[in-house]
C-alpha cells in the first residue's frame, strides 16, 4: 500500500532499473521476510540489471523461536516467501542470518533451523551464536539460558549444513560462465598490497 503519490519500493525499483543504462547493477539490502511482496520479485526478474540475489535474513528456522525474536513471521511464511522467489526469479541466490542458541532455544528448534538449511539451500551464510544485546527486547524480557558449549555446538553444526549446502552449490557452477561486478580489493588484497608496499 501507498500512500497518495508514492511509490511502492517494487515501484522504485522499476523506475531505477529502466532509467540507468543497464551495465549498471542494481541491488538493495535485507528486506525483512514479513514485508516483501511477489511484486519486487517481478521487478527483480523483469530487468537484467537487478541483481538476482536476496539477502532473506531468517535467523530461525522454527516457528516458536521466531515468535520469541519477534520477527512478524513463522518458519511456513519464510519458506513460502523463498520457494516463490524461486518460482519467479530464475538462478536466484539466496544469503541468509542464522543465530544459534537464541534464549530458550531447545534442541527440537534447532533441528528445526537445520531442516530449513536443507530446504533452502542458501549460498551464502551468516551463521553467529546468540549473544546477549543490551537495549533489545531479549536483553529486557528473556533469559540467556543456553549455555556456551551448546551454542557453539549448535553453530558448528550450522556451519557444518551450510558448507555441506555451499560445496554442492559451487559442484554444480563447476564448467559454467558468469558475468561478475568486481568493485575493487577484498579487505586481505588491500592488507597485502598495503604490506608490500611498507
Amino acid at each position: 500500500p501507498t500512500r497518495g503519490g508514492s511509490l511502492s519500493f517494487a515501484g522504485l525499483l522499476e523506475k531505477v532499473a529502466g532509467a540507468v543504462d543497464p551495465e549498471v547493477r542494481i541491488r538493495f539490502t535485507s528486506p525483512h521476510p514479513k514485508d516483501f511482496n511477489d511484486d519486487v520479485l517481478r521487478v527483480i526478474q523483469k530487468f537484467p540489471n537487478v541483481c538476482n540475489n536476496l539477502h532473506m535474513p531468517a535467523q530461525s528456522g522454527s516457528s516458536s523461536n521466531l515468535q520469541r525474536m519477534r520477527r512478524g513471521y513463522t518458519r511456513e511464511a519464510y519458506l513460502d516467501l523463498i520457494h516463490r522467489a524461486r518460482e519467479i526469479i530464475p538462478n536466484l541466490t539466496l544469503s541468509t542470518d542464522l543465530i544459534s542458541g537464541f534464549c530458550g532455544e531447545t534442541e527440537e528448534e534447532h533441528q528445526d533451523t537445520l531442516s530449513l538449511m536443507d530446504e533452502a539451500k542458501y549460498e551464502s551464510a551468516f551463521c553467529f551464536a546468540y549473544s546477549r544485546r543490551d537495549k533489545t527486547y531479549a536483553a529486557r524480557h528473556l533469559e540467556d539460558d543456553v549455555d556456551q558449549a551448546t551454542k557453539n555446538r549448535r553453530l558448528n553444526e550450522v556451519i557444518a549444513k551450510y558448507r555441506h549446502h555451499q560445496f554442492d552449490k559451487c559442484r554444480e557452477q563447476v564448467g559454467t560462465t558468469h558475468c561478475v561486478l568486481v568493485e575493487g580489493l577484498s579487505r586481505k588484497a588491500r592488507r597485502a598490497a598495503a604490506a608490500a608496499a611498507a
